[in-house]
């Protein structure tokens, strides 16, 4: 006789990816739904030799800013979520975002003609 299936809660440790994007770079990261924003930052910061407090990480379509101090289940990032990184510039203000969709990709992001 088969174990009934239990539900699954932001509590269990199913291993989740997310996809981090930045201008035409996706970034797919392994991690636990309890994992914090840090520690994504963390793992991000050995891919892209940015330090974590210059990385700012967006909820993608809601365009919410991720807290580094609650986890992914706590922000409801799911598997397979779409999260924009973008970067602390010299004025020490973080970038827009700007993630190139499979339409944009032979279309400048400069103004149209």
């Amino acid at each position: 006789m088969s174990q009934p299936s239990r539900p699954k809660t932001p509590d269990d440790q199913t291993v989740m990816y997310i996809r981090v994007k930045r201008n035409k770079t996706t970034y797919f990261v392994q991690c636990l739904p309890s994992e914090t924003i840090l520690q994504i930052k963390e793992k991000l910061q050995e891919l892209i030799d940015q330090p974590v407090k210059d990385q700012r990480l967006i909820l993608i379509p809601n365009q919410e800013v991720l807290d580094d101090s609650k986890s992914l289940a706590d922000q409801k990032v799911e598997n397979d979520a779409v999260v924009a990184l973008t970067l602390r510039k010299d004025d020490n203000e973080f970038e827009d975002v700007n993630i190139a969709r499979s339409n944009d990709f032979y279309q400048s992001h400069e103004t149209e003609l």
